[in-house]
């Protein structure tokens, strides 16, 4: 059986995570499925929940704003200032499960399960976010694109833990988007899911474009052609038609039981066109 351990500062936790087989467990939406279906563990799972300085959302010194790894998705939802400058997270976390899930589940842990399908990583991919991570040897930052490296595989090692996610200065777009696709309408893993952040010039045309997709590949996608060529063209239903072609041509998705390879590549290109209802 399990051992049970709440530590109330990183230094314990760093402590903690010295044990043997030592697990960490967030908000557990992840590792509790894991266990009720069969999943053996006998070391210690650590729990996050009494840490409060992972808890916290706050804007820096510099005009960067931090993420506690242990903030659940509700309060980045309800927080007032990720709305005001981040609202590409903030839609991407308020399609998190549902009210219970996003009450529980955390940013670090959606992010360190580095599933493809996570809701949370094309708009953190977009917004050029960085990882703090603790060991008891130090702490360094990665930029988040880095960290993911595969399917349920990033660049986490041995006793180290996400403590904060870093997000820079806000820029100034014009439109930040989140949209995603699933099989229902809520508690739905995403069969393809787009990020988007655009700058209009004062003519309507195009003068920054980003966009990330989910669920389309082994990691988050971005598509540097698309992006490129938007720049100098009016954001209508022909420019954004013309370069769906080369999102469907870029992505490299899987067929699974939620959907096909073909499907995925058509609703990742279809994304694009919501970016008008705005």
């Amino acid at each position: 059986m399990s051992h049970i351990s709440f530590p109330t500062t990183s230094d314990e936790l760093l402590e903690l995570q010295q044990q043997p087989e030592a697990r960490i467990m967030a908000g557990g939406t992840d590792l509790l499925v894991a266990l009720r279906h069969g999943l053996q563990h006998t070391g210690t799972i650590i729990c996050l929940e009494r840490i409060e300085e992972l808890s916290r959302i706050e804007e820096q010194a510099d005009g960067s704003f931090s993420i506690g790894a242990a903030v659940p998705f509700s309060a980045i939802v309800r927080s007032p200032l990720l709305k005001e400058h981040y609202p590409l997270l903030t839609q991407a976390a308020s399609t998190v499960g549902g009210p219970a899930i996003r009450n529980m589940a955390t940013i670090g842990g959606n992010i360190v399960t580095a599933s493809p399908a996570a809701d949370s990583l094309p708009a953190l991919y977009l917004l050029d976010a960085r990882l703090e991570l603790r060991s008891a040897i130090g702490n360094r930052q990665v930029p988040i694109a880095d960290f993911i490296t595969g399917p349920r595989r990033t660049m986490l090692q041995p006793g180290e833990v996400i403590t904060r996610i870093i997000l820079p200065p806000p820029q100034p777009w014009t439109i930040q988007r989140f949209e995603k696709v699933g099989r229902r309408k809520s508690l739905a893993i995403a069969v393809a899911s787009l990020a988007a952040a655009v700058r209009l010039a004062y003519d309507g045309t195009v003068a920054e474009a980003r966009f990330a997709w989910g669920s389309v590949g082994p990691t988050v996608m971005r598509c540097n052609q698309v992006e490129k060529s938007l720049i100098n063209k009016p954001l209508t239903v022909e420019t954004l038609s013309t370069v769906a072609e080369q999102v469907r041509q870029a992505v490299c998705p899987i067929d699974d039981i939620r959907a096909t390879a073909d499907y995925r590549r058509a609703v990742a290109a279809n994304l694009l066109l919501r970016l008008l209802d705005q």
